[in-house]
């Protein structure tokens, strides 16, 4: 039997926290299908990516409002309402956590994430404070899945990943936490999570 393992690194976005554009736009667009043009076409995750990467919401919305000057308004409303984004927690993996922590597991986090989001969504959903070190790609200037991007947190946060299970909803960060010696679990759901949970000893 492997080594007893003691430390959980959870990803934020869709794991903790909903998160995705439409909660926004549906507000704004009164058509879904014109909505999802401006989301493929505009406001793109290639586009969006470089917010995770630490370059300001003001500053990347310059080249774009430049190409789309007609949808100016729009692409402000990324950085303005961004939190809007963001409504809820993702089902039953709060009280997950606080399951962890009471049972004396070590918790972090490694997220794919804009600077100034972080600490406003600790305001809003505290338990992320249980998280003892978060490293924010927006802070780091490094995305997952780069792998030093992980060094980082095991680095900063003492971590042996033999005794940690990595959670993540991207099936490319996982393989990149697995290359690292971490356990993984992909994320698809509370459910599965609490088993995973369950099957590693971990509650």
């Amino acid at each position: 039997m492997g080594e007893k393992l003691d430390t959980v690194v959870f990803d934020i976005g869709n794991v903790l926290i909903q998160w995705d554009p439409r909660h926004l736009y549906r507000s704004i667009f009164p058509d879904e299908a014109e909505m999802e043009a401006f989301l493929a076409n505009v406001c793109t995750m290639e586009w969006h990516i470089e917010h995770d990467r630490g370059v300001p919401f003001a500053d990347n919305a310059l080249g774009l409002k430049a190409r789309h000057p007609a949808h100016a308004d729009l692409i402000d409303l990324w950085g303005a309402r961004y939190l809007e984004m963001t409504p809820d927690r993702v089902p039953g993996t709060a009280a997950l956590l606080r399951g962890l922590k009471a049972g004396g597991i070590a918790l972090h986090g490694l997220t794919n994430m804009p600077s100034p989001v972080f600490p406003a969504l600790c305001e809003r959903y505290p338990e992320l404070l249980l998280l003892e070190q978060t490293v924010v790609s927006g802070d780091e200037g490094i995305l997952k899945p780069d792998p030093r991007i992980y060094r980082i947190l095991i680095g900063r946060a003492g971590i042996d990943p033999s005794r940690t299970l990595f959670i993540d909803d991207s099936a490319r960060n996982v393989e990149t936490a697995a290359s690292l010696g971490f356990h993984t679990h992909i994320f698809t759901g509370a459910d599965g999570l609490e088993g995973a949970l369950r099957g590693h000893g971990l509650i």
